[in-house]
């Protein structure tokens, strides 16, 4: 039955400030609200055909190291797209972890940080 899973709908990112990640990622990417339970602190945000969503750590599941990542997120644009995201995340004042660069497995990469200090990664194939 497992094998019939063909996609990941949504990812979820437990955050330490569900709402500073909420304002990173609509002022940052233009992501736009999809649903938002206020009681749960659980927010979705449209990404594409899927779904970003943030909620809050539960009691249990332990605290964030500061500057450790949780999580890596890659999202892929066109190769002439890699170099115009890297400008606006600047003119955002978004600090970069790696500039655009040709990768030798076949992209083109963009590495920054999000609040919690997610990895972020905008490539292209090449």
């Amino acid at each position: 039955m497992l094998k019939s899973i063909r996609s990941i709908d949504y990812t979820v990112l437990l955050c330490d400030d569900p709402a500073r990640m909420k304002r990173f990622y609509m002022d940052t990417f233009g992501f736009e609200v999809a649903r938002e339970l206020r009681e749960q602190h659980w927010t979705e945000l449209r990404v594409g055909a899927g779904i970003l969503a943030l909620r809050p750590r539960w009691p249990g599941e332990g605290k964030r190291e500061p500057g450790a990542a949780s999580v890596q997120l890659a999202f892929r644009v066109s190769p002439s797209e890699v170099q115009r995201c890297h400008e606006e995340l600047k003119r955002k004042d978004v600090a970069i972890t790696d500039p655009p660069k040709d990768q030798a497995w076949g992209h083109r990469t963009l590495f920054f940080r999000d609040p919690e200090d997610n990895v972020l990664e905008i490539y292209a194939e090449l």
